[in-house]
């Protein structure tokens, strides 16, 4: 695969490099505020509700599909040769409103609903070092 097909690769920042690396080790990590409690996405360095700090805390990684869309013209470098692929807006389990932008795999575009649960996992983006968050129905979902 030459260079030029591989998927974009994430800048980690300051605010997004515990995301990155907590995935590296497999886990769902989220911005939360310490003092009120609240997710936060994308993540802040202060709370928008209260203004408290804010740390990565780990996720349960399990939600419902919120919205969705199915990518089948070829328009993203790397997924040139997957379409069509979903991409949907999980709501995470831990809060209302809290919600991330994935790949959904294991499932074929025209069964995927909302409200599908889903379970996340985690796979090595090609092209660089990072392990990336997708999701999948969850076990109960697919039966």
């Amino acid at each position: 695969m030459s260079t030029a097909s591989y998927p974009p690769q994430p800048l980690p920042d300051a605010d997004s490099a515990p995301f990155w690396a907590a995935a590296a080790a497999g886990e769902l990590a989220l911005c939360r505020c310490t003092e009120c409690r609240r997710w936060l996405q994308p993540p802040l360095e202060r709370c928008r509700h209260c203004e408290g700090v804010t740390a990565f805390e780990p996720t349960a990684g399990t939600g419902s599909v919120y919205s969705f869309i199915v990518q089948r013209q070829p328009s993203v470098v790397g997924y040139l040769d997957a379409i069509p692929y979903v991409v949907a807006l999980v709501e995470l389990d831990e809060q209302t409103g809290l919600r991330l932008p994935s790949r959904l795999v294991g499932v074929e575009p025209e069964d995927v609903t909302i409200g599908m649960r889903v379970e996340v996992e985690f796979t090595d983006l090609p092209g660089g070092d990072y392990t990336i968050p997708v999701f999948r129905p969850a076990p109960s979902a697919a039966a």
